[in-house]
């Protein structure tokens, strides 16, 4: 919780889910492989859309797509798809849906080869966090283009540089707070 003298980044000030989000997750290091995967997933279906629209399904997509776990997703067919398609809980769109399977064969072909997702994606940052500012907001940067180009190189979908940025900030590879933010420092 903030006190009256603190201050939390402008977005999160709104909305209680937002709020909380922004509290406990956003920003946060994030080194645990699967969630790692899951966030990239959901900023993917987030194209186009709000974050809060995502934040809203949050545990529908979980339960949809099996807690998220790689090893499941990737063993979906096309029952899974039209089943997906037809959950009104979740955002359904056809190449996102396809999008977040085919990432999932990916997750699981890196493991085969003894490649763990979470030091895929932290070894663009050798393992830091970038702390920028705080006192712009930027939707990409040259990192998330480079990151995004290599993600496109394996495979994986709905990874443009803004996607990439976003789910960067979500998973605490780039710690985004604003200047006065409570949370700045707390990572």
């Amino acid at each position: 919780m903030t006190t009256q003298t603190e201050h939390r980044c402008s977005w999160a000030e709104g909305d209680a889910l937002m709020r909380a989000y922004h509290d406990t997750e956003w920003g946060v290091p994030q080194h645990d492989p699967r969630m790692l995967w899951e966030m990239l997933m959901l900023e993917g279906f987030q194209a186009g859309l709000a974050w809060i629209i995502i934040l809203r399904k949050r545990e529908a997509f979980r339960s949809a797509f099996a807690g998220f776990d790689p090893e499941k997703v990737a063993r979906f067919g096309e029952k899974d798809v039209a089943r997906l398609l037809a959950d009104p809980g979740i955002v359904r769109a056809q190449a996102k849906t396809r999008a977040t399977i085919a990432g999932a064969r990916i997750y699981c072909e890196m493991a085969e080869r003894g490649e763990s997702f979470a030091d895929y994606c932290w070894s663009f940052t050798d393992g830091k966090v970038i702390r920028n500012p705080g006192k712009e907001w930027i939707a990409h940067s040259p990192l998330s283009e480079r990151i995004s180009k290599d993600m496109k190189k394996r495979g994986f979908k709905f990874v443009g540089p803004t996607i990439v940025y976003a789910w960067m900030q979500a998973v605490g590879i780039v710690n985004d707070h604003a200047a006065d933010c409570f949370r700045r420092n707390a990572t």
